[in-house]
């Protein structure tokens, strides 16, 4: 029964234009956790951790449309921002009926996640920031093309933008900043390169990176929640993350007084080296964290 459980299922759900490809593990009546990627990435970025907590908790991994394995229209037929990303996995969370979920949110995913936050308080048990960015403190000095063209949309800015996309910066620059070589495998850096070079890839994540200028716009209504909401907040942080620095993890305690703060030895993809630990951290934050009523009727370890 145990190993049965933990074992990850890969399953997809049509929401509206979108077939949304998912992965799952745990029980069906346990607290859940919905597992938000980010760029440039898919659901596999959580591969190591499933396993890790699904004795205890039904995790939920959805790709974003753009990513991965999800199918959507091309572009010109789908709109390729965050507003829309928010949309898809709002509907995807009413399709499974998921009304009280914790949020791990990580790069692209914390402003998909922190959409549905302000939307609907009322779903969000606690939030796991892992290198999730919400305050302008977090970002380091590598943003200058990406800045440059949120402010004028020109075809050399969006040019300029198109190194962030190479197979060499995915996997020396976004991979391999601030980790450890031997404990970081190729596995997921590799698979992230096949997608980028799949037909209209690139196209489809310069124009998310121009829309990420939106995500900026709504820091202070993201900052607001957390005031007026008070959701139990983990960051996990990798603090040699060249893109979202130390800075960004330590601001949440401006607006959440209780949020705790783990700075880990990892670069910005911390799952690929810090699995375990950042496991044993979600479990005990959300073992104290959690109400009665969200910690679910039922888990193996009870």
């Amino acid at each position: 029964m145990e190993s049965n459980v933990k074992r990850t299922r890969y399953k997809s759900l049509t929401v509206g234009e979108a077939k949304v490809f998912y992965r799952e593990a745990g029980l069906s009546d346990a607290p859940v956790i919905l597992l938000l990627h980010g760029f440039p990435t898919a659901s596999h970025m959580f591969r190591d951790l499933i396993p890790l907590l699904a004795d205890r908790y039904r995790l939920i991994a959805p790709d974003l449309p753009g990513f991965g394995q999800t199918m959507t229209p091309p572009r010109g037929a789908f709109d390729y921002s965050f507003d829309r990303l928010a949309d898809v996995v709002e509907g995807f969370t009413e399709a499974l009926s998921l009304d009280r979920y914790a949020l791990y949110i990580f790069d692209y995913g914390a402003p998909v996640g922190l959409r549905l936050a302000t939307r609907h308080p009322e779903r969000v048990s606690a939030i796991i920031s892992q290198n999730g960015n919400a305050y302008v403190e977090g970002f380091s000095d590598q943003w200058g093309p990406w800045e440059a063209y949120w402010q004028d949309a020109s075809e050399a800015n969006r040019e300029a933008c198109r190194p962030s996309l190479s197979p060499e910066t995915i996997r020396n620059w976004q991979y391999g900043t601030g980790a450890d070589p031997e404990l970081l495998s190729p596995d997921g850096y590799e698979l992230d390169i096949a997608y980028m070079a799949r037909p209209d890839a690139e196209e489809i994540q310069l124009d998310l990176i121009r829309d990420y200028r939106t995500n900026v716009a709504l820091y202070p209504e993201f900052q607001s929640y957390f005031r007026e909401h008070r959701p139990p907040l983990l960051a996990t942080w990798g603090r040699h993350d060249p893109a979202f620095i130390p800075s960004g993890a330590e601001a949440y305690k401006r607006d959440l007084p209780d949020a705790e703060v783990h700075l880990l030895d990892a670069g910005h993809f911390a799952l690929e080296t810090h699995a375990e630990e950042i496991a044993t951290l979600i479990r005990d934050f959300l073992g104290r964290v959690l109400s009665k009523g969200d910690r679910g009727a039922q888990t193996l370890s009870a």
